[in-house]
């Protein structure tokens, strides 16, 4: 189930879904150790005798306060008469996510009401040797493993501490958990249990007919009791309430903090433009990991997530956000790839938050021999993101310690990473990880990043070493069209297996050949660009009323058709978003950018009501595919924007003169 309003601050996050259940708690790092192991913790009503878990039975509308990380989500039980205002967040400084829900009656008699929070952790990601217990001391219920604690509170906006509690068993012996024990509306009082454990607190509360009250719900992380208690008392102390509403203002100051000149755009452009900086920023880690995504069901059926940290992912995103101004959030994720990048200068498939080298499944072995498991984009991609971010921002004390290790060791592993013979980088595999050998997008990105290391060189007088990395980058060029460009075809190739007398061609066309352009690897208007960018246009592009541009020809990924000649594959954000890109990056004149204006809206009218962007959709229906959000589909569109507006400014200047 695709998940929804992330809130988050970057060593906390919570994920929601469609049915409105929690059901990712990262922490202490953003995308690891998930404590919920994306079982639901549920969140159930009884009112006159009726209980109801919130879920598909209830009228649910899941939005953000506007600017905010902060959500505004309405729930509507006509059985019970009950409408629901619900505000939650995560405290953008404490470890407290906080949770104020207005309770209005739809009858016109007083009545009582019953609030219920189940709890199903799986601390450390596994269900054995936890703990639950009611603690007397704050009157919460708090669960710990380790040095792993979550404290559990509740308050009736006047008196703090919850009312029911039930700590029991779950998993075993087919024991189903304490949520079981809350549908007759009272819980059992058991204090402990130890093991494979859940609990539910409840809080009950009188509200007037046709009247509304306010309670208030907190989950305390820490890696104590001492220090979940403490987060406790400040809630107490400052009050739920004043939480939220510091939050509320802090993300809008965040977000509105580079200002922003959007060029007439839409409003419900401008509208995604600034909640996608948002979602992405609570998938980003305190300690500078930009996580792909943190949708946890995905393990279900691949046994794996998405929760790691790609470089190339990373570094768009990165890119995205120096765009907008955002200067802090880069420059930690550029630190990550410091500590990261080995001895040889190249970067590996993929990392967990902490840093360490994440699961893969590219071999080290090939046809006998040794072959690097690495995706070279990725390497090149980081220096090519970090030298835009210099020429934003210009700090030369920050890039200084990172000059000798990160730049300079990553451009001479892509230098001596060479075909000896043709210039073109060896075999790696691809963006889309599926694929071993020389791909267009991956040599365009190699392209981009000797470019950007030579610019460094000179811009550090070490002249020669400049010199040697255009030369490089430049010979790379000449291959890219020696070998890469099928004449026959008239379009570049999506890649190229070595041969003994050079190259047989893969011509399968693929969105990710906008790299050519993106990268600089080629002018946006060399006729070849132009040729292949228009076979990505009419032989990718999704021939049903939902549009949108399919990765590449028959797609299997998640994949909804095999009607190809509708559906090459499905929807993708990203690669939408690249057509875009294309558009503004070849335009003449303002007239030129409404093809991209277009795309920008499409991607609008296709996020959730929330504005979350998933990886892909149906092509029929619309819902959201694979795993949602997703960082690089909202850093996509925060670059897509930027382009557009910077490409419309400097039109309209020139127009001026």
């Amino acid at each position: 189930m695709p998940r929804d309003l992330p809130v988050g601050n970057g060593t906390v996050l919570i994920n929601f879904d469609n049915d409105y259940a929690l059901r990712d708690l990262y922490f202490p790092h953003v995308g690891q150790e998930n404590q919920t192991k994306g079982h639901p913790f549920r969140f159930g009503v009884w009112v006159d005798g009726e209980f109801s878990w919130v879920g598909q039975d209830w009228q649910i509308e899941r939005r953000y306060l506007s600017e905010t990380l902060v959500t505004d989500v309405t729930l509507v039980s006509e059985r019970l008469g009950l409408k629901l205002t619900i505000h939650d967040a995560v405290d953008f400084y404490l470890w407290v996510y906080v949770k104020a829900i207005s309770v209005e009656n739809l009858r016109d008699t007083a009545r009582q009401v019953r609030l219920f929070f189940n709890h199903d952790f799986h601390i450390f990601e596994n269900k054995v040797g936890d703990t639950a217990f009611y603690d007397p001391r704050t009157g919460s219920v708090i669960h710990y493993k380790k040095d792993r604690w979550f404290l559990i509170n509740m308050s009736d906006g006047e008196k703090a501490g919850v009312s029911q509690w039930a700590c029991g068993n779950k998993e075993v012996d087919g024991l189903e958990g304490t949520w079981r024990d809350a549908e007759d509306g009272r819980l059992s009082g058991n204090p402990i249990a130890q093991g494979s454990v859940d609990s539910t607190v409840g809080l009950e509360i009188a509200v007037a007919a046709a009247g509304a009250r306010t309670v208030y719900y907190w989950l305390a992380c820490g890696t104590a009791y001492e220090k979940v208690a403490k987060l406790d008392s400040i809630v107490r102390s400052r009050s739920p309430r004043s939480l939220i509403d510091r939050t509320e203002h802090y993300w809008r100051l965040w977000v509105n903090s580079a200002g922003g000149e959007f060029a007439g755009l839409p409003q419900e452009v401008i509208d995604l433009y600034k909640r996608s900086l948002l979602i992405i920023r609570t998938n980003i880690d305190e300690d500078g990991a930009i996580v792909a995504a943190n949708d946890y069901d995905v393990a279900l059926h691949y046994r794996d997530t998405y929760s790691y940290v790609w470089p190339r992912d990373g570094a768009l995103v990165a890119n995205a956000l120096a765009m907008s101004g955002h200067r802090d959030l880069p420059e930690k994720f550029f630190r990550f790839c410091l500590a990261a990048i080995g001895e040889d200068g190249y970067l590996m498939h993929k990392y967990n938050p902490d840093g360490t080298v994440a699961s893969s499944w590219h071999p080290w072995l090939r046809d006998g021999s040794f072959s690097l498991p690495i995706q070279e984009d990725e390497t090149a991609l980081v220096v090519w993101a970090l030298w835009n971010h210099f020429q934003k921002f210009r700090d030369v004390e920050y890039v200084k310690p990172l000059y000798r290790r990160l730049i300079i060791n990553a451009a001479d592993f892509m230098v001596e990473y060479r075909d000896k013979e043709t210039g073109l980088p060896l075999p790696s595999y691809d963006l889309w990880e599926e694929r071993y050998g020389v791909h267009v997008f991956t040599v365009s990105a190699v392209i981009g990043g000797l470019v950007a290391a030579a610019n460094f060189a000179r811009a550090f007088g070490e002249l020669e070493l400049a010199d040697k990395y255009d030369n490089v980058a430049g010979s790379m060029r000449a291959a890219l069209v020696e070998h890469l460009w099928s004449e026959k075809d008239g379009r570049f190739c999506r890649m190229a297996t070595r041969t003994a007398g050079g190259y047989t061609l893969d011509m399968t066309v693929d969105a990710a050949n906008y790299g050519l352009f993106a990268f600089g690897a080629l002018p946006v208007d060399d006729e070849r660009v132009a040729s292949t960018m228009k076979a990505v246009r009419e032989r990718l592009w999704v021939k049903t009323k939902v549009g949108g541009l399919a990765r590449y020809e028959n797609d299997r990924y998640h994949q909804v058709t095999e009607k190809l000649e509708e559906a090459a594959g499905n929807p993708w954000f990203i690669c939408t978003l690249w057509l875009a890109q294309y558009e503004i990056a070849r335009a003449k004149s303002p007239a030129d950018l409404v093809a991209a204006v277009d795309i920008l809206r499409w991607a609008s009218e296709r996020a959730l009501p929330s504005g979350v962007l998933a990886e892909q959709v149906d092509p029929y229906t619309n819902a959201p595919l694979s795993v949602s959000p997703l960082t690089w589909s909202h850093a996509a569109f925060v670059s897509c924007v930027n382009n557009y507006v910077a490409a419309r400014q400097r039109m309209l200047s020139e127009a001026a003169v």
